[in-house]
C-alpha cells in the first residue's frame, strides 16, 4: 500500500500500484519532480531511461534522478518497490542514472531489510520514529552508493556518440516538449540532421524521435485529463498543439479514445 503523504515526502510504493490508474502512467515517457529508487524482485521487462532501452529482471535497483525522462513496462507479473524521496530529499544520492544487477544475495537481502524498515517507520507512531526513518533512508543511500561502486563497468551501457546523443535530446525534449517545437526542430537545436537524431534514436531504443515526443505530450495530456478539469482547449494550447483538432486526432491516434471520451472513462 502506499504511504499517504505529500508529495514533497518520502514515499514507499508497491510497484504494481504504480500503474492502477492505467499502464500509461509507467509506460509512457514522463519525468518526476523528485528522484527514485526502482527495486524489482519478480518478473522483467524493458526501461527506457533518456532514450536508452535496456532489458531488467527481479534483483535490478534502477535509480532516476528527478527531471529525467523514462519509462518501464509494468506488467501483471512485475513485483517490487519504488521510492520516492521527496523533492528535497536530505540522503545522499547518486546525480546520474543508475541499472544496477545485484546478484549478491546478502546485498539483496540487506535492501529488502532496509526498505521493510522504512515503511515500518513511516506506518508507525512510535517515538522518534520520524528519525529512525531518516536514518534509514541514509543507510538506503549508503546502500546504494556501494552498489553504483562495486558495479561492473561492463554492466554499464556504452556512452557512444548515438547514445549522448539521445541523451541530449531527451533532456532537451523535457524541458520544451510543451512548446510545439517539434523534431526538425530539436534536431536544428542539437546540430544534427532530423533523420540523424530519428536513426539515433532508434538505434538506442528502438522508437524514432517522433514518437518519444509524441509519447511524452501525451502522457502530459492524459494526466491533465485524468487529474485535473481544465478544458480540452486549453491542454491543448498548454501543450503546444496547433489547434484542439489537431490535438485530438493525436491523442485518439496514441491512445484510441478522444480527450473527452478519456476524460469520461477515468
Amino acid at each position: 500500500m502506499p504511504i499517504v503523504a505529500p508529495p514533497s515526502q518520502l514515499r514507499l510504493v508497491a510497484i504494481p500500484r504504480l500503474a492502477s490508474g492505467g499502464r500509461w502512467r509507467v509506460e509512457a515517457m514522463r519525468s518526476l519532480s523528485e528522484p527514485c529508487l526502482l527495486w524489482f524482485t519478480k518478473g522483467q521487462g524493458r526501461i527506457t531511461i533518456s532514450g536508452v532501452t535496456r532489458g531488467y529482471t527481479a534483483h535490478n535497483a534502477i535509480f532516476i534522478p528527478a527531471g529525467v525522462m523514462h519509462g518501464f513496462e509494468a506488467g501483471p507479473q512485475v513485483f517490487g518497490t519504488a521510492v520516492f524521496f521527496g523533492r528535497e530529499p536530505k540522503v545522499v544520492l547518486p546525480k546520474t542514472p543508475q541499472h544496477l544487477r545485484i546478484r549478491e544475495v546478502h546485498a539483496q537481502q540487506e535492501v529488502n531489510v532496509l526498505l521493510d524498515s522504512i515503511l515500518r517507520e513511516l506506518e508507525s507512531d512510535t517515538p522518534a520514529h520520524d528519525r529512525a526513518t531518516e536514518a534509514y533512508v541514509g543507510l538506503l543511500g549508503v546502500w546504494l552508493e556501494r552498489q553504483v561502486r562495486k558495479a561492473d563497468p561492463l554492466e554499464a551501457p556504452r556512452q557512444d556518440a548515438t547514445r549522448r546523443l539521445v541523451a541530449r535530446y531527451t533532456a532537451l525534449l523535457e524541458r520544451n516538449f510543451r512548446t510545439g517545437m517539434n523534431v526538425a526542430d530539436f534536431a536544428a537545436a542539437l546540430g544534427v540532421t532530423p533523420t540523424h537524431l530519428t536513426r539515433c534514436c532508434n538505434a538506442a531504443c528502438g522508437r524514432p524521435a517522433s514518437a518519444l515526443l509524441q509519447d511524452r505530450r501525451i502522457f502530459e495530456a492524459r494526466k491533465l485529463l485524468a487529474e485535473t478539469r481544465i478544458p480540452v482547449g486549453r491542454i491543448a494550447e498548454q501543450l503546444g498543439f496547433n489547434s484542439p483538432a489537431y490535438f485530438t486526432r493525436a491523442f485518439q491516434h496514441v491512445t484510441g479514445k478522444s480527450p473527452t471520451a478519456f476524460r469520461r472513462a477515468g
